[in-house]
């Protein structure tokens, strides 16, 4: 019972930003039924996906994901310099 005790907080957590992007804007989302998590600082940005997607659902989410980001962060991203999948992504945004 006591081992059970921090998975649970670590449950709590959420979605939490990589070391680079630790002290960045926090701003969430919901499109077609997804909960989305976006961290912006400065000039990058970096969109994390909640809950589980089945197969044959990645690659429209990772659409979602790219028409998220300047649609929360009122910048332009730079798609070209976009990494990730459907789960995470970081890239490059100019506001």
């Amino acid at each position: 019972m006591k081992c059970l005790i921090p998975l649970l907080f670590l449950a709590a957590c959420g979605a939490q930003p990589t070391p680079l992007m630790m002290g960045a804007q926090r701003l969430e989302a919901t499109r077609n039924n997804r909960q989305y998590v976006v961290f912006k600082k400065e000039n990058t940005v970096e969109i994390i996906r909640l809950g589980y997607a089945r197969r044959g659902e990645h690659q429209a989410i990772r659409a979602d994901m790219i028409a998220l980001i300047p649609e929360v962060t009122g910048c332009k991203l730079t798609e070209s310099a976009l990494q990730g999948d459907s789960g995470e992504m970081r890239g490059r945004i100019t506001c």
